[in-house]
């Protein structure tokens, strides 16, 4: 006995009369619309109610750490190589653009989401349905839940393709593309504590290693980043389903529905525990960034403009070399004053970029 079978016994019980599973319980419906219909208000739903909320949460925190840490200078880093110095605040102020625009891309998602295929019953034509069943249906569901659900206006294509679940899915592996890249970020900041950057220190949320006492592991930045795989693979899976209409049915919302909903599930997660267990807690090594900006020879590009190209890459080489500051070098190798070296070569006002003539 199947479930509409059961319900229809129930009903018939309780009003003594007969209620069958397919003339009354499904009657102006089919699976092919409802499943649909399901996989977009399921979508909505998690997006607006636990998606997106993590997501305000998580730029709060970036940026609120942004504004704390914009007079903390530190070495800029470009092919994983020392370049010009950035500010604490200016790299956190770049993650927090990410998650800005993300939130923006699965905003944006969201208007064809909210349009169901309800109404449509075998094909999209709306065979055996009332002409306003599938209308009254998305109101109805739009005062539920405060959600602007509306019928689509071409429920043919509701049925025969899932396009709306798969611009979403994309916005969700943008969205864990940038997870991905704050989390590697936050592990290099972190390594060490001797023999790497060190610059920063993550909450310690474990006791060490299973065999080094005192290791501990920068444990949520790696989960963080396992969830943004999983999701890019869902992402490949929902791609190839939503391909799979033939003309007037997709037989893959199963795995759509699935995919989709767990990549909600688990973003909403690795949102929320980077925001309260990493973003939030993390302390800076001050001196740590400090010693390293003032040993980097890329410093010198600031003299290009007045001692050349050539000048200032000899300096480099020789300040690397012999481990020196390249403002001690530099005054040794060019006929600019020590007053005039450490005004080009001022490091915080280099991260504002332009000239220092």
């Amino acid at each position: 006995m199947n479930a509409n079978e059961v319900i229809a016994n129930l009903a018939s019980a309780a009003l003594g009369e007969v209620v069958h599973p397919n003339d009354d319980v499904n009657m102006s419906q089919s699976s092919n619309d409802v499943i649909p219909t399901a996989i977009h208000v399921s979508a909505a739903l998690a997006v607006r109610e636990r998606l997106l909320p993590a997501l305000h949460g998580l730029v709060d925190s970036v940026e609120g750490r942004s504004k704390e840490l914009e007079t903390v200078v530190k070495t800029g880093r470009t092919h994983l190589m020392d370049a010009m110095p950035v500010t604490l605040g200016q790299e956190l102020a770049a993650w927090g653009s990410q998650l800005r625009h993300g939130r923006e891309r699965i905003t944006a998602s969201l208007e064809r989401i909210h349009c169901l295929a309800i109404g449509g019953t075998a094909v999209g034509t709306g065979v055996n349905a009332h002409p306003e069943f599938g209308h009254r249906v998305a109101a109805i569901l739009a005062k539920r839940t405060g959600i602007a659900f509306q019928r689509n206006e071409n429920l043919l294509e509701s049925l025969s393709s899932q396009d709306a679940a798969v611009e979403l899915s994309g916005q969700l592996k943008v969205l864990a593309v940038s997870l991905m890249k704050i989390a590697n970020d936050l592990r290099w900041m972190n390594s060490g504590p001797l023999a790497g950057l060190a610059e920063i220190e993550l909450p310690t949320l474990q006791p060490g290693s299973s065999i080094m006492p005192g290791k501990v592991n920068p444990v949520i930045p790696e989960a963080v980043a396992m969830v943004a795989a999983q999701v890019i693979g869902n992402d490949t899976a929902i791609t190839v389903a939503g391909q799979s209409g033939n003309f007037q049915l997709n037989v893959m919302l199963p795995v759509i529905a699935y995919n989709l909903l767990q990549s909600l599930e688990i973003l909403t997660g690795a949102v929320s525990v980077l925001d309260a267990k990493a973003v939030q807690g993390f302390t800076v090594n001050q001196s740590r960034m400090d010693e390293a900006l003032s040993r980097n020879p890329i410093l010198v590009t600031a003299l290009n403009a007045v001692i050349g190209y050539e000048l200032g890459a000899s300096i480099a080489k020789r300040a690397y070399r012999e481990g020196r500051p390249v403002l001690a070098v530099a005054e040794e190798m060019t006929d600019l004053s020590r007053e005039e070296l450490e005004r080009y070569l001022d490091p915080a006002a280099l991260t504002q970029g332009g000239g220092h003539a």
